[in-house]
């Protein structure tokens, strides 16, 4: 059982678990409607209980719940609910945070101030079912707020949505974005045009890139060594990879393993092969 501290809104409430002097945050709907302080309340499987110990990069929970409005808290919930569905079990002490954004978000908005988001085609890429969760914040947004919500905010939610379902914080996913994204330029640049993004190439070539960098910033190291077979096969493409793990080691501050570069060129490759069809 819980007992109630504060009904923050009809859908929400703050409340102490039993005996112990942990406060909580409820969300369910109607959860809040008529409560009163020290109120014993149940909640029911359709409420979420959010702990407010927890810590993020942009501070502590109880501090982020303190200016916000209740309505992103309730959105923030529902994009995490949607992410379950699609991913199983997240750390639900993401809410805080994104809540926070997503509120920041709407008042630049109704500012009229606008934040350009350079990595928003790579998430959608990268981060796809993430970028699909995050984007119920478009609807929500205007249901809740009559606000508009447009394609680089969501690209910022969905980094929120996956550092909720993997051990990654929110910017080392801003990180391996960045760094596929300065990958992606430097292959570009030596084909001397756009790769195009919607072939399968593509998708695998980036999804390698960010598994690469995440390697790299985990420790981990591949098996098999595929650099002098790909060296013979294809040099011109292994020493592009060569140059583009460099460069990716010194963004990310990590050395890569010289195992990395064949596995890279082979996919450089593929791409390469589809350009040429």
């Amino acid at each position: 059982m819980y007992r109630v501290i504060k009904a923050l809104n009809h859908n929400a409430v703050l409340a102490l678990k039993g005996s112990s002097a942990q406060e909580y945050l409820i969300l369910g709907k109607g959860i809040g409607f008529g409560k009163k302080v020290s109120e014993r309340i149940q909640p029911s499987a359709d409420c979420t209980v959010y702990s407010l110990q927890s810590v993020s990069e942009r501070g502590k929970a109880k501090e982020l719940l303190r200016d916000l409005d209740p309505q992103y808290l309730e959105i923030a919930d529902k994009i995490l609910r949607e992410a379950e569905k699609m991913f199983g079990k997240l750390d639900w002490n993401v809410l805080f945070p994104m809540a926070d954004h997503i509120a920041f978000a709407a008042k630049r908005i109704q500012k009229g101030e606008q934040i350009s988001n350079p990595l928003t085609q790579d998430i959608q890429v990268l981060f796809y079912k993430e970028y699909k969760a995050a984007s119920q914040a478009r609807d929500l947004l205007m249901e809740y707020q009559g606000i508009t919500l447009d394609e680089d905010e969501i690209g910022y939610i969905a980094l929120h949505v996956h550092s909720a379902i993997c051990d990654e914080k929110l910017s080392e996913a801003m990180q391996i974005a960045a760094a596929v994204r300065e990958c992606i330029s430097m292959i570009e640049k030596d084909m001397g045009k756009k790769i195009d993004v919607q072939t399968l190439s593509y998708n695998r070539l980036m999804n390698h890139i960010k598994y690469m960098a995440a390697r790299a910033l985990g420790g981990e190291e591949l098996k098999l060594n595929m650099n002098q077979y790909i060296r013979q096969e294809y040099p011109v493409t292994f020493e592009i990879a060569a140059t583009v793990c460099r460069d990716l080691g010194r963004h990310l501050k990590k050395q890569l393993p010289e195992i990395e570069i064949g596995y890279l060129a082979m996919h450089i490759e593929r791409v390469y092969a589809e350009d040429a069809k």
